[in-house]
C-alpha cells in the first residue's frame, strides 16, 4: 500500500471525496504540518498549532494512481483561496499536498502547474514534504458518512 495526504478545507468533506474510490483502502482525518505534538481539534481550530486539517489515504497503486488522487484533490476545492475554503477561514483549511517521496513531489508539482493555467488568480496550494500525521478524535472519522451526508461540509 502507498499513502497520500491532502488538505483541502474541512477534512470531513475531503475524506468523503476519497473514501469510496476503488483502490483506496483506508482514509483517516487528522492534522499535519504543524509545530505541536498530538494536537486536538480544538487546539488546531484555535490557530496556534500551524496544522492543516488533512485526509490521510492508504491506496493500492495497482488500482488507483497517485495522479488520479491528485485529480480528485484539485476537483473538490478552490485552490486559489488562501487559508480558507468557502466559509471556513484559517490556516488549518489551507490547500496543501504532503508528499512522501520524490515521485509524489514531481507529480504534485506538475499537477499544480497544469492547474494554475485554469485560473487568473495564483494557486495557493502548498506542495511540501509529509510530516507526522496526527489522527483526529474518533468522532471526526467518517463524520459525513456516519450522518448520511454528502461529500461536502458546506
Amino acid at each position: 500500500m502507498n499513502q497520500a495526504t491532502f488538505g483541502a478545507g474541512c477534512f470531513w468533506g475531503v475524506e468523503e471525496s476519497f473514501r469510496t474510490l476503488s483502490g483506496v483502502t483506508k482514509t483517516e482525518v487528522g492534522f499535519m504540518g504543524g509545530m505541536v505534538k498530538d494536537p486536538s481539534y480544538e487546539r488546531v481550530c484555535g490557530g496556534d498549532t500551524s496544522h492543516a486539517e488533512v485526509v490521510h489515504i492508504s491506496f493500492d497503486p495497482k488500482k488507483i494512481s497517485y495522479a488520479r488522487l491528485l485529480d480528485i484533490f484539485w476537483s473538490i476545492h478552490d485552490p486559489t483561496q488562501f487559508n480558507r475554503q468557502g466559509p471556513d477561514v484559517g490556516s488549518q483549511y489551507r490547500s496543501v499536498i504532503f508528499y512522501y517521496d520524490d515521485e509524489q513531489c514531481r507529480l504534485a508539482e506538475e499537477s499544480l502547474s497544469r492547474e494554475q493555467v485554469k485560473y487568473k488568480r495564483p494557486v495557493a496550494t502548498q506542495v511540501v514534504p509529509a510530516q507526522v500525521f496526527y489522527r483526529a478524535e474518533e468522532y471526526h472519522q467518517q463524520y459525513l458518512f456516519k450522518r448520511g451526508a454528502g461529500p461536502s461540509c458546506h
